[in-house]
């Protein structure tokens, strides 16, 4: 998609300016997250706020919250209802959809928050430095988890059973209700950062500092390697039901078939290439098989992954894609660029 002519522009812009609302922050987009209950919406920014709305009636305008002193640096949809937020203030919040905040935890001026995880059943993940800390539904601190190198990524298990941890050297699983806290570690050299369990749990999938996703099969420990991209991947994504793992880091969404015996020795599928414009961030639809992904120039777009169709959500121009997400009923997407610009489109059906 190029900005060769208005009419492109304007074709590309669509959805956005039919069935969305769009604001300018002016500040880089850290993170953006939808409420469990999928209405509220919430961009963090790196001016240290966060901005809030209902999903229905963002066109009213949002509501700025003064989160930290400093940057905000991760955003994930908090237990029962509101946000957590870690910033490089070291502090840990939950800010409720009204704007209220709520200090779960000081680690430090020193001391970056800087991944985060929670899960329905009332676990709560921070990690800061070495260690993953543990927190319940009432901001209790329940354990602190070390690990060997600083922590790159969090992420709990589908049913909050296990939380992943992504390090130098490999990822460590833990089971977060266990006695002894002891990890299985899952062992491969090099730099581990982001991390994602699959779906149904039998698949462990990171990030590395190179241009490389490293996963685990944990039946047996079987190593999954899946290389040969231009650049850094930050962000990756599992479909609904996990066949399906999106990446970003290519001038194309590259998806790894996880069926078959997949990924290792099949051949990953390329969608909504040809610019040569490298994609930044990838979201898959909680239900369909469809990858929402931002690139480097704006643009923003959905693809369905059985036909390869590709339909152009925001037109390129406006900063490189920084945050994507859809809410958990999938009628709406959201997404924020370095240049403080947010979108927001409902795609319910009318």
């Amino acid at each position: 998609m190029s900005e060769g002519s208005t009419g492109g522009v304007e074709e590309a812009d669509f959805l956005l300016q039919s069935r969305g609302t769009s604001q300018e922050f002016g500040a880089w987009v850290v993170g953006v997250a939808f409420g469990r209950d999928g209405r509220s919406v919430a961009f963090s920014l790196a001016d240290g706020t966060l901005r809030l709305a209902d999903a229905a009636e963002a066109a009213a305008g949002f509501r700025e919250v003064a989160a930290h002193d400093g940057a905000c640096l991760a955003l994930t949809p908090d237990v029962a209802g509101g946000y957590l937020s870690g910033g490089d203030d070291g502090r840990l919040l939950h800010v409720a959809a009204d704007g209220s905040v709520a200090e779960l935890a000081n680690f430090g001026m020193m001391k970056w928050v800087g991944h985060l995880a929670a899960h329905p059943s009332g676990l709560r993940a921070a990690a800061v430095g070495k260690v993953v800390h543990l927190l319940d539904r009432d901001g209790q601190k329940l354990k602190a988890l070390e690990h060997p190198s600083t922590v790159g990524g969090v992420a709990f298990d589908a049913k909050g059973k296990r939380i992943a941890a992504g390090h130098y050297n490999g990822a460590s699983l833990w089971f977060v209700h266990s006695k002894e806290d002891k990890p299985r570690v899952l062992p491969w050299k090099g730099s581990h950062q982001s991390v994602q369990f699959s779906p149904d749990g039998t698949h462990v999938v990171t990030t590395m500092q190179e241009n490389a996703l490293h996963g685990w099969r944990l039946t047996d420990q079987q190593d999954m390697r899946m290389s040969g991209y231009p650049a850094k991947i930050k962000s990756i994504s599992f479909t609904g039901k996990g066949r399906w793992l999106a990446t970003a880091g290519a001038d194309c969404v590259v998806l790894w078939p996880f069926f078959a015996g997949g990924p290792m020795g099949k051949p990953p599928v390329e969608l909504a290439g040809g610019d040569g414009v490298l994609c930044t961030q990838v979201a898959c639809h909680p239900q369909h098989e469809v990858v929402a992904a931002g690139f480097q120039d704006g643009l923003v777009l959905m693809a369905e992954i059985a036909s390869g169709k590709v339909v152009p959500v925001a037109a390129p121009g406006r900063g490189p894609v920084s945050a994507l997400a859809w809410n958990s009923t999938g009628t709406h997407l959201a997404f924020g660029t370095e240049t403080g610009f947010t979108g927001l489109v409902d795609l319910s059906k009318r």
